[in-house]
């Protein structure tokens, strides 16, 4: 994404269910907070790498929701990590290309371990995609799947 850009995101998500790794293009790791969740709003904290990021998204409409991100200094990403409240949410995401698609494969740490979750972005809502091997139950609709659900709920109580 730019280094400062809105726009509709529409994202389907999955549970993974196979070796996705042997198709991997990268990997980084992300930590990410919350300095707002509520009332479908949230404003995100992320480093993913080397590189900061403020993000802000509102309620989700379907799969569609608006999203604001700017790329912000690693050290004012780490400042404003310390604002958050409730944790943070540590995982490793995996980009994968598939047949036209990018899916982002996170795996989960801490206590949200043993939780891998695949998206697809896509360019509107009833966009045909093919579905990898690995790819398994459709979670789009179910909003325990959401990181900042994540926090307060986390996998390993489920």
């Amino acid at each position: 994404m730019p280094m400062n850009q809105n726009h509709c995101e529409i994202e389907r998500k999955f549970l993974v269910q196979g070796d996705y790794k042997a198709y991997a293009d990268s990997s980084s790791r992300i930590v990410q907070a919350y300095l707002c969740a509520s009332g479908g709003n949230t404003v995100r904290v992320r480093l993913l790498g080397e590189k900061g990021f403020l993000t802000i998204k509102g309620p989700s409409q379907g799969i569609s929701r608006f999203e604001w991100e700017k790329e912000i200094p690693q050290e004012d990403a780490r400042a404003l990590l310390g604002l958050c409240r409730g944790g943070v949410i540590d995982k490793t995401r995996t980009i994968v290309p598939f047949k036209g698609h990018i899916f982002e494969v996170d795996e989960f740490y801490g206590d949200n371990e043993g939780l891998t979750v695949a998206e697809v972005e896509l360019t509107s809502e009833d966009e045909a995609f093919e579905k990898p091997d690995w790819l398994g139950e459709e979670v789009s609709d179910d909003p325990r799947y959401r990181n900042s659900h994540l926090l307060s709920h986390p996998y390993k109580n489920w």
